[in-house]
């Protein structure tokens, strides 16, 4: 019963299929809202489910220089680590796994699809994605930096004189003393936050690592077929993750006692921040240079998530 219970957390809910399903209708609104920002009609917002089996029928075409076991491999990884993701956010005070270190699994397990890129496009042989791979390498370590601090300013926050790791205790810390977004001291770890989660996903203005017009996709350049979907999939998904994550740090307090009711407010919460991070994000901005990047995240965002450390450090 035991093993049933966790092929259904692992396969269902919250795994893979609602993972999916969810990453998918993000991905579907975020096009629509931005089509019509710009006074477009857009495609529908099924429109990413079906780019999903279009690509899975499509041929799979592997360079002949390519290492074929690494360049297969790679989206598998990075479709499977997103999955096991889900499963250690709280969909406001539900999860289907915990323990005492599930933010530190959390930064192990986000960073495997950028790394998965990494290997995937190095696999490919081709020198578009060498330029690719440098770029996501870069981009790596210039949001790592500040999401450290902020997942850090958050266990400090819950744990008092200690560090609290579990998002369990951080979920039910707020369903007692209030959501962290409502705490004045919390709020610039918020909008670091917000503004780590497009470089995290790879939407403009931070998708230098596979801009189209320059490098031709990148990584993904000699990507086609089921590799290519599970890649764009993973993108997608990552929409449902991170907004879920910021979510479970920020409006953890938030319970309606049921769940299906619980999961529909989580979606909702995750929408509306990724219509406030990610799609008028990208809307109104153009692409960096990943020297401006970088040196956005590494002064402008950590220099955010720093503050509200030091006021959460000396007591505030």
């Amino acid at each position: 019963m035991i093993i049933l219970q966790y092929l259904f957390y692992i396969l269902i809910f919250p795994g893979a299929l609602f993972t999916i399903a969810a990453g998918l209708l993000l991905a579907g609104i975020d096009r629509k809202v931005i089509a019509h920002m710009q006074k477009r009609i857009g495609p529908p917002v099924a429109q990413p489910v079906y780019d999903f089996f279009k690509l899975l029928g499509k041929e799979t075409i592997i360079p002949a220089t390519a290492n074929r076991a690494a360049y297969l491999i790679a989206p598998v990884v990075s479709f499977v680590s997103l999955c096991i993701v889900m499963l250690f956010i709280p969909i406001l005070g539900f999860r289907a796994i915990g323990g005492a270190a599930d933010m530190i699994v959390i930064l192990y397990l986000i960073t495997i699809p950028g790394a998965a890129l990494i290997v995937g496009g190095a696999a490919s042989g081709s020198p578009f994605a060498g330029i690719g791979i440098s770029r996501e390498m870069v981009t790596m370590m210039a949001y790592e930096l500040p999401l450290v601090i902020i997942l850090l300013t958050v266990a400090k926050k819950v744990g008092g004189d200690m560090l609290i790791f579990d998002l369990g205790i951080v979920s039910a810390y707020q369903a007692q003393a209030g959501s962290l977004i409502t705490e004045w001291s919390m709020i610039p770890a918020a909008v670091a936050m917000l503004l780590v989660i497009p470089a995290e996903i790879g939407t403009q203005p931070f998708d230098v690592a596979e801009a189209e017009n320059e490098i031709c996709e990148g990584p993904l350049v000699e990507y086609s077929g089921s590799p290519l979907a599970l890649f764009k999939l993973s993108i997608n998904m990552k929409m449902i993750i991170m907004t879920g994550l910021f979510t479970a740090l920020f409006f953890g307090g938030i319970r309606t006692g049921f769940v299906i009711t619980d999961l529909i407010v989580f979606v909702l919460i995750s929408t509306a921040v990724m219509l406030v991070c990610i799609t008028t994000t990208h809307a109104i901005t153009a692409r960096l240079k990943i020297e401006h990047l970088f040196k956005f995240y590494w002064t402008v965002v950590a220099g955010l998530a720093l503050v509200s450390a030091v006021l959460v450090w000396i007591g505030l």
